[in-house]
């Protein structure tokens, strides 16, 4: 793989992670709400989503499902479904003490979620699908170029997923009383519960 091929992927990447998704939403909140290291850690969920999204792309097997209309919808029903529960959770989701809701959510119930928000959400496929094999050069070995942007894409993905969190717990020092708790929670409740909406009425080009 050409070091310039890098150089194009790396900035798009970037862009990439970064996106306000659902994924990266729910690290904020889990930061604010949790802290840094359940948050970060929680994302062991959505990393390992990904990198089996990653290894069904590298054997063609998403670019078939991606093909499929039928599995599509039902993965966007599915996806959106669980983007309107999480969204339920988060407007209800309890803000008097907060060391008490640590208690009730355990890691892998973090990561869990984390997992089932990126597993349900086709956008994701496409980034594999359609974004990854782009930068794909034929004139060498597909698979090795695949784990390179694969790894890339994973490690800034946890960058991502840091500062979000940061910044979930750079905003809980300006919502320390319950009430902007509440306004932050369900703020990040309706923005997660929009990309639902929007994810059901978004046609697949």
């Amino acid at each position: 793989m050409d070091f310039s091929v890098l150089t194009l992927f790396i900035p798009a990447c970037i862009a990439l992670n970064m996106i306000p998704g659902p994924n990266n939403l729910l690290s904020m909140n889990n930061g604010q709400r949790f802290g840094f290291k359940y948050a970060l850690t929680a994302g062991i969920g959505r990393i390992f989503a990904f990198i089996i999204m990653m290894c069904l792309a590298a054997t063609g097997l998403a670019t078939i499902l991606y093909a499929s209309e039928t599995l599509f919808l039902m993965i966007k029903i599915v996806g959106a479904c669980y983007l309107f529960w999480v969204a339920f959770q988060l407007w209800h989701s309890n803000v008097e003490d907060i060391k008490q809701n640590k208690k009730q959510k355990s890691w892998y119930q973090l990561a869990k979620q984390e997992f089932l928000l990126a597993a349900g959400n086709p956008k994701a496929i496409l980034i594999f699908t359609a974004f990854l094999p782009q930068f794909i050069d034929i004139k060498y070995q597909a698979g090795y170029q695949f784990f390179i942007l694969g790894v890339t894409f994973i490690l800034f993905e946890i960058f991502a997923i840091a500062i979000y969190a940061s910044f979930g717990i750079f905003l809980g020092s300006w919502i320390a009383k319950p009430n902007m708790r509440k306004v932050f929670n369900r703020a990040c409740a309706f923005f997660i519960g929009s990309i639902g909406i929007g994810l059901l009425i978004e046609r697949k080009s």
